[in-house]
């Protein structure tokens, strides 16, 4: 049975923001999204660095980016098998858009600092 993603498609309003968080939001996707662009290609080493996801919700995430076309999955012919994910072309589309995520973060943690 295949599994259904409750929000692909979930968009009363034709939102763009809605649209675009169906497709990265989430509690794991961009940090995937971001491990990936940074040279963490197989989801052994993805798990490494993410210790609290387990295997099947990183394999699921994989799969999902994958379905969306923003990540590509590569299988080698090798014995055994190896598997790495890189960026597709519309992928990096992405980019600048979770740098600027990353600039307010970085801002907003630096202002809750001093706010304490």
């Amino acid at each position: 049975m295949k599994a259904i993603r409750k929000t692909k498609d979930f968009n009363p309003c034709n939102c763009p923001v809605t649209h675009s968080f169906n497709k990265i939001g989430g509690k794991w996707k961009i940090t995937i999204f971001y491990l990936i662009s940074k040279s963490y290609f197989r989801s052994s080493a993805m798990l490494k660095v993410l210790p609290t996801i387990s295997k099947q919700t990183l394999l699921n995430q994989l799969k999902e980016l994958t379905e969306d076309q923003l990540i590509e999955r590569i299988v080698f012919p090798e014995m055994p098998p190896r598997v790495e994910y890189h960026l597709t072309e519309y992928g990096l589309t992405i980019i600048p858009a979770i740098k600027g995520l990353q600039e307010w973060g970085l801002k907003d943690m630096a202002r809750t600092v001093i706010e304490k």
